[in-house]
């Protein structure tokens, strides 16, 4: 499965204060983008999966609003995360 166990432990532990830190809205930006990339390669095969094609504009507003937290509260670490992730923004 893409979002194993393990590949939440890595991706908190890359982007939170360890494996353990679920809470941190860097892990969760992290988690988000996870699971759009993920989507996003399903939509590109499934093109009439308009359930999928919901979740993730879903996703992308949850992503977007974390992000928009972030950076009313810490600018700098909104550009790491943002830097790290290759995000547009």
């Amino acid at each position: 499965m893409y979002n194993s166990k393990e590949v939440k432990e890595n991706i908190f532990k890359k982007h939170g204060k360890s494996k353990k830190d679920t809470g941190s809205t860097e892990g969760q930006i992290a988690l988000f983008t996870h699971r759009i990339q993920h989507l996003s390669k399903h939509l590109e095969e499934n093109r009439k999966d308009f359930n999928t094609e919901r979740s993730l504009v879903r996703l992308v507003g949850k992503r977007r609003s974390l992000l928009d937290y972030l950076k009313s509260k810490d600018i700098l670490r909104y550009r790491e995360i943002v830097k790290e992730l290759g995000l547009r923004k």
